[in-house]
């Protein structure tokens, strides 16, 4: 009788060098509890960190935007095709059946620290910028699908909720790292490169720790189904006669199964509400309920922590239960509870630790239906076909990412305010607040700021030519009295001696008629001549004092049109300078008032539409989670805790049966 025999640790080929061991990762036995412990921790931790790769963008979005030239709309599309090019690397993720999964998910950890770290930090405007992202996105979509698989690998069914549970903290620790970190570096002086930068040192960490650590089990064992820690035996004894080449066998075919499908179509709509926060809170809590964005970010940590919390105790909760299907109800039905909620404060004010609550409790049923799904859906795939765990959860991965793609192009029509907000709200609110007396001083004198405006030569005229107005202001009466008399003046300068000889009769009798004919014929003859030469007789005090300061008079009519201009808005020039002060600072913010001009109304309107239009957003999140509701009898699983345990009991017996069998090969 022939008895097989079975590896008690997990362990590595030891006859080799070092290096031949970081590249070659197999296990070829499955591991005890402590070194699979420390396999799953390091998956937890690369998850977490890609993750944080993934959302860092999100802590800065409002500095973000407007410094490397992106709208709103800009910004979301990009989003939305970066999650299309990520939904076929995931497909890309299934060959990770054939080729392993710890090498795809360190060599992707090296590429996503580096250009997190100091490729997108380098990019200075918006289409760099996106490239960028979309090199990590790719990769990301990759290792990503390679995570999961891997903690798939190593919890058996009885504890796949925890494990997953713990899983999926991955993600929702990446977010609550960007929260804190962003909550605690983000201030007035902050750069957005900043936050990439930390982030990228803490992938690149990452990376040493899975170069170093990070192991896997040989396809012999990967490929077969584990109920509980009892099957190991059993599993480690048929590892030595899988035939996996038959297995692997059109793998597409295999796992596009409607269960598969639906159920990762269903999860994934649910989490539009996820990645709704992840992606855009920022600018929902900054933008509808005026909170900073350090305060944002301090919500997102009550958001992510309850998260995470939820996400493993639901875990623990299901695996002690035996069932997850109950646990997907509790979720979805507290998820859309709280959502009505939370939609009924759009648009009004609300405090910090309200918006927290609600958040942090939406977050914490998602957590709940989330996990327990995972747990499911690895069950659903592993009915299937245990060798394709990886390219089951790239389908998932795939319809996930052609989910958020289709929602993110269809974001920016229903929340379409979001544009002038994020790309001018900033700008306008602190423009309003700094320049808010000049603007109260614009709002009174209006037409003194016109006159301003369309006088300009005229007041530059004035500043550069103060003595000649000032010679202009003394000699007023001359200048009046040289423009009233100007005929008689002309008569007067023609013929300086005939009127020299008229004025010398001190009495206008004794003039001798033909001297005051000749007088009249000189001014021009008949009625004319006779008014100018009475006019410069009645006149003549006025018309002296002309010609006595003619010199000067002359030298100021090269300006006679600016000073006669001048003199017509005298009034105007008299509250010019009463209010030079005012308008010296108006002038110096003259920028940020034409800013104001150009965006506030927009600004205005956009914060008056945004709170119903997030409304029909998160609506239409309500009807995913219903959704996701509808889909939950198609997957594995049962509903009643007892009619599990059983199940497990009659699994057992099967196992001991199958164990006396291979005891008698």
């Amino acid at each position: 009788m022939a008895t097989a025999t079975i590896s008690t640790e997990g362990s590595l080929d030891r006859s080799r060098g070092f290096g031949y061991q970081l590249l070659h990762r197999n296990l070829d036995a499955y591991p005890d509890f402590g070194p699979r412990m420390v396999q799953l921790v390091i998956v937890v931790i690369v998850t977490v960190a890609l993750y944080y790769e993934n959302y860092v963008g999100g802590s800065v979005t409002s500095i973000l935007l407007p410094k490397v030239g992106m709208t709103f709309t800009f910004y979301v599309m990009a989003i939305a095709f970066g999650n299309l090019l990520g939904a076929f690397a995931s497909l890309l993720a299934g060959f990770a059946d054939r080729i392993g999964r710890a090498n795809l998910v360190v060599g992707g950890l090296l590429v996503t620290g580096l250009a997190t770290a100091f490729v997108i930090p380098a990019m200075t405007t918006k289409w760099p910028f996106i490239i960028a992202t979309f090199l990590v996105g790719i990769v990301e979509g990759i290792v990503l699908v390679a995570t999961p698989a891997l903690i798939r690998d190593y919890s058996p069914q009885t504890g796949r909720a925890t494990a997953m549970g713990f899983w999926t903290t991955g993600p929702v620790l990446g977010s609550l790292v960007v929260a804190i970190v962003g909550s605690n570096t983000i201030n007035a002086a902050t750069q957005w490169q900043y936050e990439y930068r930390i982030c990228g040192v803490v992938g690149l960490v990452v990376f040493v720790i899975a170069f170093i650590g990070l192991r896997e089990l040989s396809p012999n064992l990967r490929d077969q189904l584990m109920v509980s820690m009892k099957d190991r035996a059993l599993i480690e004894a048929k590892a030595q006669g899988i035939d996996i080449s038959e297995s692997l066998k059109h793998p597409w075919k295999q796992m596009f199964k409607t269960d598969i499908i639906v159920s990762a179509l269903a999860v994934s709509v649910m989490l539009l509400i996820y990645y709704t926060a992840v992606g855009f809170g920022t600018i929902l809590l900054t933008t509808v309920f005026g909170f900073s964005l350090k305060d944002a970010n301090g919500i997102g940590n009550w958001q992510w922590a309850a998260n995470a919390v939820a996400l493993i105790a639901a875990g623990i909760i299901s695996d002690k239960l035996r069932v997850r299907k109950p646990l997907m109800v509790l979720g979805g039905v507290g998820g859309i509870v709280v959502t009505i909620l939370f939609i009924m404060r759009l648009g009004h004010v609300s405090s910090y630790y309200e918006i927290a609550f609600l958040l942090a409790a939406i977050s914490m049923f998602l957590g709940f239906a989330y996990v327990s799904w995972m747990a499911s859906f690895t069950e659903t795939v592993e009915a299937r076909n245990p060798a394709l765990t990886a390219t089951g959860l790239a389908v998932w991965g795939w319809i996930l990412r052609i989910v958020v793609f289709v929602a993110f192009l269809i974001l920016p029509q229903v929340v379409s305010s979001a544009t002038p907000l994020v790309s001018y709200g900033s700008q306008v609110a602190t423009y309003a607040k700094a320049d808010a007396s000049e603007i109260a001083f614009a709002k009174t004198h209006g037409p003194l700021i016109a006159f301003a405006q369309s006088h300009g030569s005229l007041i530059a005229f004035a500043q550069s030519h103060a003595s000649i107005i000032a010679t202009a202001t003394r000699y007023a009466p001359e200048l009046a009295n040289a423009k009233r008399f100007a005929p008689e003046l002309a008569v007067l300068e023609k013929n300086p001696v005939l009127f020299t000889k008229l004025a010398s009769y001190a009495s206008p009798s004794s003039i001798p008629p033909s001297l005051l004919q000749q007088a009249i014929q000189a001014a021009g003859g008949g009625s004319k001549g006779i008014a100018i030469v009475t006019s410069i007789a009645q006149n003549k005090t006025a018309i002296d004092g002309v010609i006595a300061v003619a010199p000067t008079l002359q030298s100021l009519s090269p300006y006679s049109k600016q000073l006669t201009e001048l003199a017509a808005n005298a009034s105007s020039f008299q509250q010019l300078q009463a209010n030079a002060p005012e308008l010296a600072k108006l002038k110096a913010v003259a920028p940020q008032l034409a800013f104001l001009q150009a965006h506030a109304a927009s600004v205005v309107t956009a914060a008056k539409q945004t709170p119903n239009q997030w409304k029909s957003w998160y609506w239409i999140c309500v009807g995913a989670l219903v959704f996701f509701l509808l889909s939950i009898p198609m997957m594995r699983g049962r509903w009643s805790p007892a009619k599990a345990k059983e199940d497990e009991r009659e699994h057992e017996e099967l196992i001991r049966e199958e164990m006396k069998t291979l005891e008698l090969v």
